[in-house]
């Protein structure tokens, strides 16, 4: 794996700093206290464009200095970002035509953030004056390490005329002539036939699914734009050694991680997740918003996401301190341990920077209780002195991490494309019948919490990645690859699928997979499609599952599937067609049909999963499809967690226990190590949320049983 050149090799640590929102204490004793605690890294600068340039054409460039400076004299690097998410009233006041429009004519109204139209020439002119006089004055500045241009960009769809009229043009670029788009959105139905692209509505009433897809791919296209027309220009004033990233939220409507994270040097993200007894190992919360995870899956998840956009290594821009959100929900301080359990489950999957939101807790504003690393008094307490404690712990291990990338047991593909046409139309509907915008995270969930709750590493795929690889490498490198539901896939992604299985790997595929084609059409051919042939099953019909329903294991199908397992939410009725019977339905209007199939084909398998398995069923069929797992060398109580991942040839191991109760990991064989022996078979006492991580000698990569290790915990 090739890795962006301007990733750290230590793991940074730090937090978000705004000496500019002081009401208590300095400037000089709070840098003292985040060199106590560790930091070596902060992030200054992106929040306050009127601060920048409090009246147009008029700078106040030096209130940074003494922070740079500062920072620079303790060995603090600097993250500077851009202020372009936050329009000053000013610049409001005098070009009212760059607000943001969240429904064609209606705009949003100025006194939040990112209210604004990206692609207005005023907001652009302005935008780039502050950028080019901000970088200028502070980006030679030796404490600058990188850039982080505007903040977690795509909050809105925007329905700006200038926006719809850029639309029409990319269409034509796509289609070509209006007779094109008409017979490939099947634009004859309700008469929506169109004559000239000007023709074509506003997407306030939009009802077809195609036009959907191709909006919200746009939106994409024009966030990404704007964020490459950032990064040109700092780049422009950066040094070689400077990196240029924004920081991703990887829920926002017009986000297309992956071609954003083209624009940029190395991917930056805000993983946020629920703490308490969202963190603990078999209590499971459910998440009432789409930006936060919760349960210990998600937050793995969350890593593993932010590995994907460029497959690599990446930064954390933002987490939790302590609380997040507003004063009436989310104020859940974490148990004492899990500040530390989750920093290193980030780095365990990936993380070189962990970042706290933010250093002190603000006096004011909408975010007056989202907790900073300090609380309102700003005297250090309980979370200071944990994530001091943290900043030791990543400071010991200093060079055992350099260079680390997280192993991987299964590949998952993850299709940012059917998750958009799911929340258009969505395939799930929720407990009282009405549709579920969130079916394809429930779907994608099903199986990604199954493989890690039976301790299966992923590294996570998008179409254009598998594209891009061999197939016959990549089934060598990660044999099996899971496709939770796929309904929109062009021929040349479902041909990279066959052509995976035939050169060895297994592909297990989910509900809808193959059945779209690469603009959301239903393919007009036996389900499922390009794909039938090697899955050995077709499909023409199918149905909603109102209840779960119970499913069973055929004799010799599905090894280790526990009685009490259902299939959830739909139901494919399944015609064999060469395939091998896994499981079978038990009840419903399937009963006694195929669930569950597997089928050989050429050195591979493909195997067909015609529900949405409930965690039971998804267990065993991991389990089955991807035997192998690297923590099998470790033997733990169920409320430990191992990841693994390889640094400069050696394999690091990290060990953690979510949970209030004492928990063991015992070795499967033995890892001496010069603080002490690992026996195989002793185990590893880990008390309440605590965590250890073992760091093993090169040759134990490739030899068992392992030469010398070094452990910290």
């Amino acid at each position: 794996m090739t890795t962006s050149r301007h990733l750290p090799d230590r793991i940074l640590f730090g937090a978000a700093f705004y000496d500019e929102y002081r009401e208590i204490g300095s400037l000089d004793h709070d840098l003292d206290l985040m060199v106590e605690a560790g930091f070596t890294v902060i992030r200054v600068g992106e929040s306050v464009w009127s601060t920048w340039e409090p009246r147009p054409g008029e700078f106040d460039l030096e209130w940074l200095t003494p922070v740079l400076d500062g920072a620079h004299r303790r060995g603090l690097a600097v993250v500077l970002g851009t202020p372009t998410y936050a329009v000053p009233a000013w610049l409001s006041t005098m070009h009212p035509e760059i607000a943001a429009q969240d429904a064609t004519g209606r705009r949003v109204p100025w006194g939040q953030r990112q209210e604004v139209d990206l692609t207005a020439p005023a907001f652009r002119f302005h935008a780039e004056r502050v950028i080019r006089k901000q970088v200028e004055r502070h980006g030679s500045h030796p404490a600058v390490i990188g850039f982080q241009v505007d903040n977690e960009p795509g909050l809105h769809l925007l329905h700006n005329p200038g926006v719809h009229a850029g639309f029409l043009r990319w269409l034509e670029d796509r289609y070509g002539s209006v007779e094109e788009l008409n017979r490939r959105w099947g634009l004859t139905y309700w008469s929506h036939r169109i004559t000239s692209w000007e023709q074509l509505w506003t997407p306030d009433g939009n009802h077809s699914p195609q036009y959907q897809l191709e909006w919200r791919r746009y939106q994409a296209q024009v966030v990404t734009d704007f964020i490459g027309w950032q990064a040109d220009i700092v780049r422009e004033y950066a040094r070689e050694d400077q990196f240029v990233t924004t920081c991703i939220s990887y829920e926002r409507p017009a986000v297309d991680d992956v071609s954003l994270g083209a624009e940029l040097d190395v991917t930056a993200g805000n993983p946020y997740y629920k703490m308490q007894d969202g963190l603990r190992i078999g209590v499971e919360v459910p998440r009432e918003e789409i930006w936060w995870s919760s349960g210990v899956w998600g937050l793995f998840q969350q890593g593993d996401r932010m590995f994907s956009t460029r497959q690599e290594p990446f930064l954390v821009t933002e987490t939790n301190a302590q609380s997040i959100g507003q004063s009436h929900w989310q104020v859940h301080p974490p148990y004492p341990g899990q500040i530390a359990l989750a920093a290193l489950s980030l780095v365990s999957r990936g993380a070189r920077m962990v970042e706290y939101w933010q250093w002190q807790t603000l006096h004011h504003g909408i975010e007056t209780y989202w907790g900073g690393v300090l609380p309102h008094s700003g005297r250090p307490g309980r979370i200071y002195r944990e994530i001091a404690e943290l900043g030791r712990t990543l400071g010991a291990l200093g060079d055992d991490l350099a260079g680390y990338v997280p192993d991987a047991d299964v590949a998952f593909l993850y299709s940012t494309d059917t998750k958009r046409s799911f929340e258009f139309y969505p395939p799930l509907a929720r407990e009282d019948g009405s549709a579920d915008p969130a079916s394809y995270l429930r779907i994608f969930d099903a199986f990604y919490r199954a493989a890690f709750e039976t301790g299966r590493q992923v590294r996570m795929l998008h179409p254009t990645q598998l594209l891009e690889r061999d197939p016959a490498a990549l089934a060598a490198e990660l044999p099996v690859m899971v496709v939770p539901t796929l309904y929109v896939a062009d021929d040349a992604t479902l041909d990279a699928l066959s052509a995976y299985a035939r050169a060895g790997g297994h592909v297990v595929v989910g509900i809808r997979t193959g059945y779209g084609d690469g603009i959301a059409r239903a393919r007009a051919e036996v389900a499922p499609g390009r794909l039938r042939e090697g899955l050995g099953v077709s499909y023409d019909e199918y149905s909603s599952l109102d209840a779960p329903v119970p499913v069973a294991p055929v004799e010799g199908g599905l090894p280790g599937l526990d009685a009490g397992a259902t299939g959830t939410g739909w139901a494919d009725a399944l015609e064999v067609e060469g395939a091998d019977v896994l499981v079978r339905y038990r009840e419903g209007i399937y009963a006694g049909r195929a669930a569950v199939t597997t089928h050989a084909v050429g050195a591979g398998r493909m195997t067909y999963v015609g529900t949405v398995p409930d965690l039971t069923l998804a267990r065993a069929l991991t389990a089955w499809a991807a035997p192998d797992r690297l923590a099998a060398s470790w033997d733990c109580s169920p409320t430990v967690t191992v990841a693994s991942g390889l640094a400069r040839g050696r394999r690091v191991w990290f060990l953690s226990n979510f949970s209030p109760e004492p928990a063991t990991a015992t070795p499967t064989r033995a890892v001496p190590g010069t603080d002490g022996s690992l026996a195989a078979g002793v185990p590893v006492e880990l008390d309440p949320w605590a965590f250890r991580v073992v760091v093993e000698a090169p040759d134990a990569v490739v030899q068992t049983p392992a030469p010398a290790a070094q452990s910290v915990g």
